[in-house]
């Protein structure tokens, strides 16, 4: 670097560092008078601002309190017109109570006068009443002078005469009612009973507690007994049914009262027959595969008979329950085709009469529902029958109907009264079911005693199978007017203590006789 740079360089520096404290003195002290003239003119701008505002809200201040002296005005004004109306209005109700109570105070003296009125009426009536009570008590002792009879004798006579009179009125009364009735309702009734039977047709085979398995030879009976009586025990033991193998060439009766079991045990045994391998383990898989065959023939017969009907929708263990009546009978009548009838019948009653085909087919299939199980559960059929319903949820007109077909309780609909009708035509008519000898002459000879119990009756004597009780009465004791009313209640009193199918026609029969002796 040359020599005469560094005096000069000095000499800047020297420059700089003298000229940069003046230079920013300066500059501040600039700085500071334009920050003092600028805080100047804010200090005015604010005062001017403020006054501004000052002056605004004066302004304002005035225009609320005029506001407000406006306003206090207005509700006064209205308070006062309000007050002026209620005013008028509370002299209004003034008046209309004054002029009320004035109208008050006249009925009232009505009223009282009217009571006046009434008090020297009753006094007049109380007087005339013991008038008449005396001349009363006058006319019954002259009549009682007159006839000779005392009013105790005279009033038995009268009520005698009038019951008499009263007795025989009402037996012809209810003899035209009952034959006109009888002329309009038997009409009707055998027209649909007639129609119903006559398009209804079922085959009924009348079932027994025991069935017959044939044997290809008389050898057969040997192998079915087995060596010291093991095949038969186990084939006893697996189906309950009890195997009787006597001197009947070339078959086995078996006996029980289960015809599901018995039905089981035929079936194995005769697969057993035809396998020609009889042993305890052989027997015991031929009565499995037999169960399951007739636990289908159960399902199928179910089915079968909700198809023959035309009932669908019905709970498949309902179902069921129809396929094992296939196995029940009732007095010898099929339980399964009992209702399968009993549903063909209400169906075509329903139509007869117009009311739901497929609801009363429902209810009929159904009625006899409990006697697929009443051997196992107690109780009733009707009552499990109702149960089972409820269980799967049948309507409550079919419960009815259920309950209601024996007459254990009021039938609620139609349809009840129709199943009712249609069992009965299914029981009664000839041929569906079978009565043994003592349950006959038990049932003729109750039908005897109930007839001979009433007063009068000399001798009764039931016919027609019992369809018939036909009464002689003496002739003395009973009148005609008093025979309509005991054949009614000879007909009653058979309903209350009876049960039998179908009717009982009750004849009264009294004799007149006129008896003369020539001399």
């Amino acid at each position: 670097m040359p020599g005469y740079l560094i005096p000069m360089i000095i000499a800047i520096f020297v420059t700089i560092i003298i000229v940069a404290p003046i230079t920013w003195l300066i500059a501040n002290s600039y700085h500071k008078k334009v920050t003092d003239a600028k805080i100047g003119n804010a200090n005015d701008k604010a005062r001017e601002i403020i006054d501004e505002a000052l002056k605004t809200a004066e302004a304002k201040k005035k225009e609320a309190l005029l506001e407000v002296k406006e306003e206090s005005l207005k509700t006064k004004n209205e308070l006062e017109k309000e007050t002026k109306e209620r005013r008028a209005e509370l002299q209004k109700y003034e008046k209309r109570v004054l002029s009320k109570e004035e109208a008050l105070d006249k009925k009232i003296d009505a009223v009282e006068k009217r009571d006046l009125g009434l008090t020297k009426r009753e006094e007049e009536l109380s007087k005339m009443k013991q008038k008449v009570d005396e001349l009363e008590n006058k006319r019954q002792q002259e009549l009682e002078r007159i006839s000779g009879l005392t009013s105790e004798q005279a009033k038995e006579y009268l009520l005698k005469t009038v019951e008499d009179e009263v007795k025989h009125d009402a037996a012809i009364l209810v003899k035209t009612l009952e034959s006109r009735a009888k002329e309009e309702a038997d009409k009707k009734a055998k027209e649909y009973v007639v129609t119903a039977i006559q398009r209804c047709a079922a085959d009924h085979v009348a079932e027994t507690t025991i069935s017959v398995v044939q044997l290809p030879n008389d050898e057969m009976k040997g192998r079915i007994i087995g060596r010291e009586g093991r095949n038969i025990r186990t084939l006893e033991t697996l189906t309950g049914v009890e195997l009787i193998i006597d001197d009947t060439p070339e078959a086995v009766v078996l006996s029980g009262f289960d015809p599901i079991r018995r039905e089981v045990a035929r079936i194995a045994l005769e697969k057993l027959i035809l396998d020609g391998r009889i042993h305890p383990a052989r027997i015991e898989e031929m009565v499995e595969k037999a169960q399951r065959e007739v636990e289908v023939l159960i399902k199928e017969e179910g089915e079968s008979a909700t198809l023959e009907v035309g009932v669908h929708g019905i709970h498949p263990e309902l179902v069921k329950l129809l396929g094992r009546m296939r196995f029940r009978t009732s007095y010898g009548q099929n339980a399964l085709k009992h209702s399968i009838e009993v549903a063909q019948l209400s169906g075509l009653l329903a139509g007869e009469i117009g009311v739901d085909v497929k609801l009363a087919k429902r209810a009929g299939l159904l009625h006899d529902i409990g006697k697929s199980i009443d051997h196992e559960i107690e109780g009733s059929h009707i009552q499990i029958g109702v149960d089972l319903c409820k269980r799967y949820k049948e309507s409550h007109t079919v419960i009815n109907a259920v309950e209601a077909h024996h007459g254990d309780v009021e039938p609620e609909s139609l349809i009840a009264c129709i199943v009712q009708a249609a069992d009965t035509i299914s029981a009664a008519r000839p041929g569906a079911r079978r009565e043994t000898l003592e349950t006959y002459t038990n049932r003729l000879k109750q039908l005897e005693d109930i007839t001979n119990s009433f007063k009068g009756v000399d001798k009764s004597f039931a016919i027609q199978a019992g369809r018939e009780i036909r009464v002689m009465v003496v002739p003395e004791v009973v009148n005609d007017s008093d025979m309509v009313l005991m054949a009614r209640d000879i007909s009653k009193q058979i309903e209350e203590q009876m049960e039998y199918p179908g009717q009982i026609k009750v004849s009264v029969i009294r004799e007149s006789r006129a008896v003369d002796y020539a001399k």
